[in-house]
Parts: structure tokens; C-alpha cells; sequence
């Protein structure tokens, strides 16, 4: 053969063998990518295989949050004061929304909205994070709801939803015992989330925030549910494949008692002030009463700006919570309890007898009492009925300021009493050790003896609330036997209907002589037979036991004298009363104040009598009689009085 044949034989085979070899390794890379293929098709389908089926059934569901109904609050009677209603809302959902004002303008020409409802949505905003739905409005008519879902398909990112909405049918009555409920805040978030209860809260948008709706959250949320929900790929929910369904939050039954509480709100009329009403028996509030009032459904879908800047800067202070967090001195409605004090720690008897000569004098110092001529002779009985200052001054000097402020604390004064509602302050009594504590320099800190006298009528440092001062009546109206104030009675299961009354403390006898008790009740009968409520308690079918009281509301020197024509209003002083009735069995106890009203046997002792007439003969006012409460002209009920059978209630 040929060289040249030779040569491209040789050649032609190692091109064989060259292509063999990378047959052979193609080969290999295919059966390894195959070999690796398999094991991770094993891996997948062997060893991850429950973890992974898990995954993909989360994918193709979804767990729902079901917010429960939230509870009644019913007063005494069953009277419904807290109900719920269900209502359309359209919603936006920030998150999915390329421009907010271009949507918000567009859903405009679709429904009504307003001015407020852009406030509140942007204030919603700021509140919350972009991904959570918020309303843009709220109780949609029929029509809107129709008229907007023909036109969802331009909304990308807005939907309508069902929701249950809270309503007070009263509207201002209680509004301060009752409270309200509010969209849940980023700091409240983060307090739920560090309790055990966040779990609970899924899905709630609402929490109580005052009064009893916040003092009793526990009981009035209920239990979440949740549903599971089978899901599409774009998310939106299939069909339900599991449930648990909520369970609605009790209903709480309040010891108020609504009608007394909306004639007492009646009386008092445009005036400001606080009532509080108790059953000396139990600590029942009967009435618990804060004038001027607010209309706590403004709150339930986030207050405007105009109604909020209303509220808050109004000079009558609607929101303030006068029966429990005014503070007011007591002025002589203090003297039943410095008498009864006189007598527990022997600094007098009740037949001691004190010159009321009309001032008196200390450490250079004239303390006045009435006018130049005075009372003359005093004992303990008529120390209360004339209201003399200055037995009580005399008094107040040989006790000494630590010794009433020891006797007067079990009482409850300048204490909490530990009613059922959040936010009560303790005002001031005052003792050495207090003013050491509350004052900075070192001149401030000291206690005078001439401050002392002033307390002695219920002057001075003294400020209490007036549910502090109710507790007390209650407590001497009860023999000295104290039951804790409360508001809540019982709560009722909303799917066994099973009623549990609510556990209040046992309570605490503060051991006083039947005697002193008798010698201070007797006293106050005093006041309201030939006293200074004579003329308002005027042919009651009942005997009642009452103190009256006018109390500074700016100081006024020694050596002036008081002109309320002279003082602009907020500066005249306070009327109060203290009574129980029936005198020799109670059965209710009260004290009241209307600011900057004066006298308190004119102003605030009427109010006290219709309550009474109320409480213990089923009277209600007439027309004629309500109106001269309100106008300060009172005595006796006029005009024929009402059943309150007969009486209804506004509906809303």
C-alpha cells in the first residue's frame, strides 16, 4: 500500500477512537445529570414529601380571622345602653393602590365623600400599616353599594365589606360611665401583642377605650374564630373548607339604673357639674353622672377634626369625667364627717358646746364664719344644722392635720375607691408627710398651723371627687359598714344565656360606736327638718338626711367679701349636697356639686330630692317642676309628679 493510504487509514482511526471517547463521556455527563436528576426527584418526593404537601396545601389555602360579636351593655332594668349593627363599608387597601388621591378623587364621582372622611381616612393612615384595609366610608346606602360594584373592575385595590359597627341608642346619657370603643392604635397593638391575648385580637380593628367599654374588654370581645378558606392563584377565596366560628363576648349588666340617670343629666340642664349615687347596702352605682355630656358615637369610626376640636378645647370640658376625676373641695358637706371624727377620738362629746360668735381668731389671724353676730351656743347637732365654721374651726386646730387626714383615709378620701372603671384620681388629703412630698423648697414643705384650720370646713388642700365623697355618705349612712362602689353586677354568657353575678371584696366594717353614728345621723335629719334643706325636702313622704355645702372655687382673703356678680362665672363657688334616705334605712346615697353655682341648699339639694322622690316613691318630675330645677329656682317639687312606668326613652 501506499504511504500516503497508509497514513489516512491511521488517521481515520484515531478519529474513531477520539469520537468513541467523547461518546463515552457525553454519555457519562447524561447519565450523571440523569443519576442526579433521580436523586433529587427522591429527595423531593421521599424525604421532604410532608414538609413540602404541607407547603402547597398553605398555598392553595388560606386561615381567615372571624371577629366576634362584640357584647351588650344593659343597664339594671335590661335597658340596652351598648348594641351593635351591621352596616357596608368601602375600603381601601394602600398597599395596592398606584396613586391614593387619583383613586380617592375617582371613588368621588362613584359615592359621597366628604371632606371628614379624608381627614379620618388619613389619619387612619398614619395610624396603620399600608398593607391593612381602611375605610374610606362608612354605612353605605343600598344604592352606593350598587353603584359601586358595577364599577369595581376600576378600583383595583378597593372593595366593600360587612361590618359590625357599635351604637349607643342613648346617644349622651352615661356617656361617661359607658364609655366608647375606637379603631385600635399602633401603641395599643403593641401592648396587645406582649400579653398572652394577641392571638385573640386577629382581626379586631376596635377596643374599648373609656368607661365601662374599656374596663370590661375582657368580657365584651368574645373569642375569635377562623375559617379556612380554599384559595385561587390571584387569591381570592374558593370556597370554605374548615371553621370554627366565634363566639360572641358576654354581655355586661350595670347596677345604673338609666332613667335616673337621664333625669338626674335633665336636671342639671345646661350646667356643669357631677352626681353619684349609691346603694349603701351593696356599693351598687345607681347613678353616676358627669354634666356637660358627649355623644359617644362620634368615636366609633374615628372622631372628625371639627367635632374633636369642639370637645377638646370647649371651656365646659365635656370629656372630662367630673364624678370621677374632678376633684372639688368639699366645703361643709366635710362637717358630718370632722363631727363624727370629733366624737371617735374623744376631742368632743356630742353635748360639748362651742361660742359661735361669728369669726375666729388664731395666731393673728379671723377666720369668718357667720357674718358679726354668729350662732351663739353650739353643740355637735347644731354645729351641722346652722353649719357653724367656727365650731369646726376650733375643732379642726385641737385634732390636728395628720390626725384627721388618719381618720378621714378609711373613709376613702384622697384614696381610690376601686369602682370598676379605669381612671379614677385620688385628689388630695392633705398631712404633714404629703406636703413634704408634694412641695419643692424647703419653706413649701413646711406645715403651718393656720392651714390647718381651713380643713376643718372642708377648705383649704382638701379636693375630692365627688365619688370619693358618695362613698363616704354611703359608708356613714351604712353604720360605718364600706362596700366597694361598682358599676358592673353581672355578666351573661351569650350561648348558655347563663347570668354570673361579678365577685365584688367583702366588705370592711370600720368598727365606729353606734352611737357617734346615731349623734351625726340625727344631725343630718336635722338639716333637712329646720336646717338648711328645709324648704327643698318640704312634704316628702320619707325622712331624709342631708348636708348642704358651698365650697370656693378661687380663694377669696379673710377680709373680703364674697360678690358673685362681681367673679366671672367659673370663678363663683360650688353648690354640694350629701343625703341618704330613708333616713333610719337607707337605701340610697348620694353627693353632688353643680359648679360655680352657689348656695348648695338652692342649687344643688333639688336635685337630690327628685332623685330621692325617684328612687324611693317611683316619681318622675313634671315638665314645670325640671324646668325650675334647671333655671336654680327650686324648692318643693311643683306641678303633679309622673309615673316612671310611664316614662320612655328616646329612641335613635
Amino acid at each position: 500500500m501506499r504511504p500516503t493510504a497508509l497514513t489516512e487509514i491511521r488517521s481515520a482511526q484515531e478519529d474513531a477512537a477520539r469520537f468513541r471517547i467523547r461518546i463515552f463521556i457525553v454519555g457519562l455527563a447524561v447519565l450523571l445529570a440523569f443519576g442526579v436528576l433521580v436523586a433529587r426527584l427522591v429527595f423531593l418526593q421521599v424525604v421532604r414529601h410532608e414538609d413540602l404537601a404541607d407547603q402547597a396545601e398553605s398555598n392553595r389555602t388560606a386561615v381567615v380571622p372571624v371577629v366576634p360579636n362584640r357584647g351588650l351593655i344593659l343597664d339594671r332594668n335590661g335597658v340596652v345602653l351598648a348594641t351593635n349593627y351591621a352596616a357596608y363599608t368601602l375600603e381601601i387597601t394602600p398597599s395596592k393602590v398606584v396613586s391614593l388621591e387619583e383613586t380617592i378623587e375617582a371613588l368621588g364621582q362613584v359615592v359621597d365623600i366628604q371632606l371628614r372622611d379624608k381627614r379620618r381616612f388619613k389619619r387612619l393612615m398614619d395610624e396603620s400599616r399600608s398593607f391593612e384595609s381602611l375605610p374610606i366610608r362608612t354605612r353605605l346606602t343600598d344604592q352606593e353599594v350598587a353603584r359601586f360594584t358595577a364599577q369595581r373592575y376600576r378600583f383595583p385595590g378597593v372593595d366593600i365589606k360587612a361590618r359590625l359597627f357599635r351604637n349607643y341608642p342613648l346617644g349622651e346619657v352615661a356617656s361617661h360611665a359607658i364609655g366608647y370603643i375606637g379603631r385600635i392604635n399602633q401603641r395599643e397593638k403593641e401592648r396587645i401583642e406582649d400579653t398572652d391575648d394577641s392571638s385573640n385580637y386577629r382581626g379586631t380593628e376596635y377596643i374599648g377605650k373609656l368607661g365601662i367599654e374599656q374596663s370590661f374588654e375582657s368580657q365584651l370581645h368574645g373569642i375569635t374564630g377562623v375559617e379556612q378558606m380554599e384559595t385561587s392563584a390571584g387569591g381570592r377565596a374558593v370556597r370554605r373548607l374548615d371553621s370554627f366560628p366565634a363566639t360572641p363576648g358576654h354581655t355586661v349588666a350595670l347596677s345604673l339604673d338609666i332613667k335616673l340617670q337621664r333625669l338626674i343629666e335633665e336636671l342639671y340642664g345646661d350646667r356643669r357639674g357631677a352626681l353619684v349615687a349609691i346603694d349603701p347596702r351593696n356599693g351598687e352605682v345607681l347613678s353616676l353622672v358627669s354634666k356637660p355630656t358627649f355623644d359617644p358615637n362620634l368615636f366609633v369610626e374615628g372622631i372628625d377634626v371639627e367635632n374633636w376640636t369642639a370637645l377638646n378645647e370647649s371651656i365646659e370640658r365635656p370629656l372630662l369625667n367630673r364624678a370621677l376625676r374632678g376633684t372639688y373641695p368639699p366645703g361643709s358637706t366635710y362637717k358630718p364627717f370632722m363631727g363624727l371624727a370629733a366624737l371617735e377620738t374623744g376631742k368632743r362629746t356630742a353635748g360639748a358646746i362651742t361660742h359661735d360668735g361669728g369669726s375666729w381668731t388664731f395666731g393673728g389671724h379671723t377666720f369668718r364664719s357667720h357674718g358679726d353676730s354668729g350662732l351663739g351656743a353650739v353643740d355637735l347637732y347644731r354645729s351641722i344644722v346652722q353649719s357653724s365654721n367656727v365650731y369646726y374651726y376650733q375643732l379642726a386646730n385641737d385634732l390636728g392635720v395628720d390626725a384627721m387626714h388618719d381618720f378621714m383615709k378609711p373613709l376613702g378620701f384622697g384614696q381610690s375607691t376601686g369602682i370598676d372603671l379605669n381612671g379614677e384620681v385620688r385628689g388630695v388629703l392633705p398631712s404633714q408627710e404629703w406636703k413634704r412630698k408634694t412641695y419643692r423648697r424647703p419653706e413649701q414643705k413646711k406645715w403651718y398651723a393656720g392651714e390647718t384650720i381651713s380643713l376643718g370646713i372642708g377648705q383649704g388642700y382638701n379636693n375630692f371627687t365627688m365619688l370619693q365623697l358618695a362613698y363616704a355618705t354611703a359608708t356613714l349612712a351604712n353604720g360605718g359598714v364600706q362596700h366597694r362602689p361598682h358599676l358592673g353586677m353581672a355578666t351573661m354568657d351569650p350561648v348558655t344565656r347563663t347570668r354570673n353575678p361579678i365577685e365584688i371584696p367583702a366588705p370592711v366594717n370600720l368598727g365606729y360606736k353606734p352611737q357617734h353614728i346615731e349623734a351625726i345621723r340625727r344631725a343630718m335629719v336635722g338639716v333637712t327638718q329646720g336646717g338648711t334643706s328645709t324648704k327643698v325636702f318640704a312634704g316628702a313622704r320619707y325622712l331624709s338626711a342631708g348636708k348642704t355645702g358651698t365650697a370656693q372655687a378661687v380663694t377669696i382673703g379673710q377680709k373680703e367679701h364674697y360678690n358673685a356678680g362681681k367673679l366671672a362665672e367659673h370663678q363663683r363657688d360650688h353648690a354640694l349636697y350629701i343625703a341618704f334616705a330613708p333616713a333610719e334605712s337607707p337605701r340610697i346615697a348620694l353627693a353632688l356639686i353643680v359648679e360655680n353655682a352657689g348656695f348648695g341648699g338652692a342649687q344643688a339639694a333639688p336635685i337630690a330630692r327628685r332623685v330621692f322622690d325617684y328612687w324611693l316613691l317611683n316619681e318622675y318630675p313634671s315638665e314645670e317642676d325640671i324646668a325650675a330645677v334647671q333655671a336654680g329656682l327650686a324648692v318643693a317639687p311643683v306641678g303633679k309628679p309622673r309615673a316612671v312606668s310611664d316614662i320612655s326613652l328616646p329612641d335613635r
